[in-house]
């Protein structure tokens, strides 16, 4: 029981920009891999709804990563276990195909539910950067939710599936008292600390009023931030994304390309063939100018 509250403290003590549903999952997968019991590939699947570590790969000049699974900022333990998406490694494939003058296009493949709130600002200015440099497609196949969704707003253009859900734009954090289950196992928990809020919001006791507040600054702070980007990504006002882009829901393609959530409703083959089409269509118009250019020269 100690050992599962410690591992849940670590997984859910700081804001979370995810399905809400998806809170506990994360927990138990934490808790049975450190106990030893650690859950199998189908088992993962069966859970989270991914159990596939991302491998991009290249269609003509267009580059498509993947960002499955629950995205947390580094490699850790989630992206071992379960297939999470690493932040911190797609923005650096990002900028690294943003620098690639073989790289016509980059196409983000989302499947996911959102995740840590660590690590997705940057990756957002990331993805952001890489705009300016070519074209950036961010495409919900078939979720691109809360930090997912808030990171893929950054980009060119934002296109989900026929069937895909998108948004749930939120925050949230989670504080579980352990001390009623921990007082039915005969444990009584004393903690000794240094520091007036070392030990605020320990899961051995509920909440005050003050840590109650301290959590929900943070949370507070990190929607602010979600908002904000999502707002300068989108090229909206922050009060828009508030009121318009489902309050915290995730909504269909259908809904979503009303509110102006999404440019367009397409699939992934869809838009890797429009991009590859286009980079087509720019070939040969560079290379019609240079045949006329040399025709110049020769008269």
């Amino acid at each position: 029981m100690r050992d599962y509250a410690l591992i849940l403290r670590y997984a859910l003590e700081h804001p979370w920009a995810m399905m809400p549903e998806m809170g506990p999952v994360v927990a138990e997968i934490l808790a049975r891999h450190v106990a030893g019991h650690a859950l199998s590939a189908e088992e993962i699947q069966a859970h989270v709804g991914q159990a596939r570590h991302p491998v991009g790969r290249v269609q003509g000049d267009v580059a498509v990563l993947p960002v499955f699974g629950i995205t947390v900022p580094r490699g850790n333990m989630l992206t071992d276990v379960s297939g999470a998406t690493s932040l911190e490694v797609v923005g650096k494939m990002v900028r690294a195909l943003a620098a690639d003058d073989a790289t016509g296009a980059i196409v983000l493949d989302v499947d996911s539910p959102g995740g840590d709130v660590a690590g997705v600002t940057e990756f957002a200015a990331e993805v952001r950067r890489a705009r300016d440099q070519k074209p950036v497609i961010a495409v919900a196949n078939h979720l691109m939710a809360s930090s997912a969704y808030w990171a893929g707003a950054s980009a060119t253009e934002v296109v989900a599936s026929p069937s895909a859900q998108t948004g749930s734009i939120g925050v949230f954090a989670i504080h579980e008292d352990m001390s009623k289950a921990l007082e039915a196992e005969g444990v009584t928990s004393t903690v000794i600390s240094a520091g007036k809020h070392k030990v605020e919001g320990n899961h051995f006791g509920p909440l005050d009023d003050e840590a109650r507040a301290t959590i929900q600054a943070k949370v507070d702070e990190s929607m602010a931030q979600f908002v904000a980007d999502v707002a300068k990504g989108r090229g909206v006002s922050a009060s828009a994304v508030r009121s318009d882009y489902g309050e915290g829901r995730a909504v269909s393609s259908s809904q979503a390309l009303a509110a102006g959530m999404i440019d367009r409703i397409a699939t992934l083959d869809e838009t890797i063939a429009r991009l590859a089409g286009r980079t087509r269509q720019r070939a040969d118009a560079g290379r019609r100018s240079r045949r006329a250019q040399r025709a110049m020269i020769g008269a």
